[in-house]
């Protein structure tokens, strides 16, 4: 019984979003829509970002499909994908039969270490359009800071200038490797994509990429659950006193150091609630407790390992 309180007090809450989201940001949601308009940030190039969008790290196959169906249905805008999740198919598959028009969305992708370099980027660029079944990306990414770094964000200018993606940036990269790229770029990148959640906040590294002018987006913004962050004591608190839980009261501090993030779930009922996040905001007594989380280290070292990018 309490279980199904909780799904229809959501399925109440996301029937209400739209009407919150206008409250906060004067926007309404448009026809292509339906269910609400996603806040955006603004990349240096004027390119309109979701602030929050839908992770899909492990959801391959059908449940990958399904739940990238799920997503968009439910008025989610940004998909994020990469080269090496091997669910490009999936996702091309789920946005057509979606009949959302293209412009609508926001589709991310990535470039793999093994793909790196001039023409290995302008083979897997094409590969990744032809499996979503898209003629443009809206966000490119270097998936990490290895391999011909240099050879493939030339290929990237390229096809940036040709207008096949909207917008080019990083994943993974430290302030230290972002200097080294921008010293022989001819464009900057827009966006780096890094591990954000509240036992690795990342203060600091935010700090560089935005007086870089380079927007930063928060992936694994749950750390996938580890550190028992989803009954963290401090978190749990801080859902009590908003009639929230741990996952969007972590979403919506987010919100408000001004990043963007993709959240992955496979389950409708937690891709409801990541949305129900507009309605709220924390204080300042909220945010300060939230710091004191902070390990200031990577819970993820088994995915940092031989960053060989130069830094010089």
């Amino acid at each position: 019984m309490k279980k199904f309180t909780r799904k229809l007090f959501l399925l109440f809450a996301l029937s209400a979003l739209p009407f919150m989201v206008q409250a906060q940001t004067g926007k309404v949601a448009d026809s292509a829509t339906p269910a609400l308009n996603i806040p955006t940030v603004t990349l240096a190039n004027g390119v309109k970002m979701p602030v929050l969008g839908f992770g899909t790290f492990t959801l391959t196959g059908d449940v990958g499909e399904k739940s990238v169906a799920t997503a968009l249905a439910l008025g989610y805008r940004l998909i994020d994908t990469a080269a090496i999740y091997r669910n490009e198919e999936e996702i091309g598959a789920a946005i057509r039969k979606s009949g959302i028009d293209r412009a609508s969305l926001f589709i991310t992708t990535k470039l793999w270490q093994s793909d790196s370099g001039y023409e290995g980027t302008k083979r897997a660029f094409e590969a990744s359009m032809k499996k979503l079944g898209v003629d443009y990306i809206d966000l490119y990414l270097i998936h990490w800071p290895r391999g011909d770094v240099r050879g493939s964000w030339r290929a990237m200018e390229e096809l940036y200038k040709a207008g096949k993606i909207k917008a080019i940036g990083v994943s993974n990269f430290e302030p230290e490797q972002l200097a080294a790229l921008i010293k022989t770029a001819r464009i900057k990148p827009m966006v780096n994509q890094i591990e954000i959640h509240p036992f690795f906040q990342q203060k600091e590294a935010q700090q560089a990429n935005e007086k870089l002018g380079i927007r930063v987006q928060a992936w694994s913004p749950f750390a996938q659950g580890r550190n028992n962050l989803f009954t963290n004591p401090v978190l749990a608190a801080i859902g009590k006193k908003h009639n929230k839980s741990v996952a969007q009261v972590t979403l919506r501090w987010l919100m408000q150091r001004g990043l963007s993030t993709i959240p992955r779930t496979s389950e409708r009922s937690e891709m409801m609630e990541n949305l129900d996040i507009f309605d709220f905001e924390l204080d300042a007594a909220d945010m300060q407790k939230i710091s004191t989380l902070d390990l200031k280290t990577t819970l993820f070292p088994e995915w940092r390992k031989n960053i060989t990018f130069p830094s010089d």
